[in-house]
């Protein structure tokens, strides 16, 4: 078995600061997939750089504190692979690849069009140039996770005001006709291949309006898993008590 969580940070100085390692510790997965680390390794001291029981990997941003992903791992990687090879994206530290014996995982953060229509269109770039490049790696890669912050609720059970969101980035129709078309290419959303129609859970909230106490969140981060491994999907799980970030982590638990 291997439990998996992704974990969008919001800054992983921050997120250490709230005692983000004491949690890793308690929780023990065997992967812990970062995103949005906000910040560059030599900016890092030894117990981000070296936790206990695991091998991390970092690949940032280069412009400083802003987006970057990251992996821990408590197994070596066969192989780690920093980016997806489309340079605007890559200088944005937005995809880090780690290969093993029987699978593949990516931690990846996907851009947010919510700062208006220059973001929106890059991220718009983003989905088509990210799209292809899965469809080539996943026929050398069949078993193939891609965990991250995909900056986009898929259904309205994954947002809590859907009709009031039916115009904002991260909600548009064209968006979640993507998450649709990804998931028809052989893609699963594992948390709803063991919970289809469990509403209320989401994995980020504004910090206005007290929308976290309130729960008025949205499902925008996710374990996708190709097809291969859907059998192999025993658990999957919100954990939304987990307070280090806007975010909370999300797991996963695959028989590889």
């Amino acid at each position: 078995m291997k439990s998996i969580i992704s974990y969008n940070v919001n800054g992983i100085r921050a997120a250490e600061s709230k005692g983000l390692l004491e949690w890793l510790s308690e929780e023990d997965p065997d992967i812990l997939c970062l995103q949005e680390t906000k910040a560059q390794p030599d900016q890092l001291d030894d117990s981000l750089l070296k936790p206990d029981g695991y091998h991390t990997f970092w690949y940032s941003a280069e412009k400083k504190g802003y987006s970057g992903v990251a992996i821990f791992t408590k197994e070596k990687p066969n192989h780690v692979e920093y980016g997806c090879g489309i340079e605007q994206f890559d200088q944005e530290g937005r995809v880090i690849r780690a290969d093993y014996d029987h699978f593949s995982i990516i931690s990846a953060y996907f851009p947010s069009g919510s700062s208006g229509d220059e973001r929106q269109t890059v991220k718009e770039v983003f989905l088509d140039q990210f799209y292809d490049y899965v469809q080539e790696l996943k026929k050398d890669i069949p078993n193939l996770i891609i965990s991250g912050d995909y900056n986009i609720c898929h259904k309205e059970i994954d947002i809590h005001n859907p009709k009031g969101n039916k115009n904002n980035s991260g909600f548009l129709p064209h968006e979640r006709e993507w998450v649709t078309k990804f998931l028809d290419s052989g893609f699963v959303d594992s948390f709803r291949k063991i919970h289809p129609d469990t509403p209320d859970k989401y994995s980020w909230w504004t910090y206005r309006f007290g929308a976290r106490k309130k729960n008025k969140g949205w499902r925008i981060d996710y374990h996708m898993i190709t097809t291969p491994l859907e059998a192999k999907c025993v658990d999957a799980s919100i954990l939304s008590e987990v307070v280090h970030s806007d975010h909370c982590p999300i797991k996963v638990v695959l028989d590889v």
